[in-house]
């Protein structure tokens, strides 16, 4: 038990993949414990962790009667398992078996950390918002939209690539790490959480890295595509939550205001592009 793992997965309307998520996490290395919070979906989601949890012991749900987003669910989630070792994995990702331990083996010696890996789509393509960069407000201010792009290049010298931030889909930790940042900031209700944890640990003296050599499947946005509005609201409020922990006591009033516009006159700029989708 003093390496084992504990998987977290929190669902929203997960029905088409979730089912092979679990899956692979319970055949993957090193698990000893996987908890579903499903946060009031009306597909199959929670039938499926019904069934995972049937069929093995190490599978428990927790069935939340709404929405309290992602942050609250991930903090349930890892409240009600013991293991050494956390990872907040999404319902649209697929580990390979040996993923999770290599990993969680390539974290013992740095101690206090929080490390992702390569994320691949369907058809093989890197996700380029896996390495981030903080936001920059100031680059925001001068021009919104490269602002607003955080991905980082991978150094492919760099098995294990240090980096300011990680994108949440897949997140391992120390449960001793996790609860001396106090789990994640549920003030968030989806997006820029994972900026926030990552920014946090840096300040607690983690190393925040990800594993190049290590690749998972995501297939992305499936919970996302049922309500795109919800979604983009969610993202701009949580940067601006961002913002006002991490950079507004130190930026003058002015600063703020032109911030807080830019913010959601870039949201306001979506609008257009959402309707078309729809």
């Amino acid at each position: 038990m003093s390496a084992a793992i504990a998987a977290v997965v929190v669902s929203y309307q997960s029905e088409g993949t979730l089912d092979e998520c679990l899956q692979r996490l319970r055949a993957a290395d090193g698990v000893a414990q996987i908890r579903v919070v499903d946060n009031a979906s009306c597909d199959g989601s929670l039938a499926i962790a019904q069934r995972h949890a049937l069929a093995d012991a190490r599978v428990r749900f927790i069935a939340n009667p709404d929405n309290p987003g992602f942050a609250t669910a991930c903090n349930q989630g890892a409240h009600d398992c013991d293991a050494p070792w956390l990872v907040f994995v999404n319902p649209d990702l697929m580990v390979e078996p040996d993923t999770l331990a290599r990993l969680r083996d390539l974290g013992q010696p740095l101690g206090a950390c929080l490390l992702g890996v390569e994320q691949v789509d369907e058809q093989g393509r890197a996700d380029a918002a896996v390495r981030r960069r903080d936001p920059d407000f100031s680059a925001m201010l001068r021009s919104p939209a490269a602002g607003s792009r955080l991905a980082l290049a991978a150094d492919p010298a760099q098995p294990l690539q240090v980096v300011p931030a990680l994108s949440g889909a897949l997140l391992l930790m120390p449960r001793t790490l996790f609860d001396r940042l106090g789990g994640w900031d549920a003030g968030y209700r989806l997006h820029a959480e994972d900026l926030d944890l990552c920014r946090r640990a840096r300040a607690a003296g983690a190393t925040v890295a990800i594993a190049n050599d290590l690749k998972v499947l995501h297939v992305r946005g499936v919970s996302s595509r049922a309500r795109p509005f919800f979604v983009e609201w969610h993202k701009h409020r949580g940067l601006w939550r961002y913002f006002g922990k991490f950079e507004a006591p130190r930026r003058s009033l002015p600063v703020r205001v032109a911030v807080w516009c830019v913010i959601w006159a870039h949201a306001a700029a979506q609008l257009p592009r959402l309707l078309l989708r729809r």
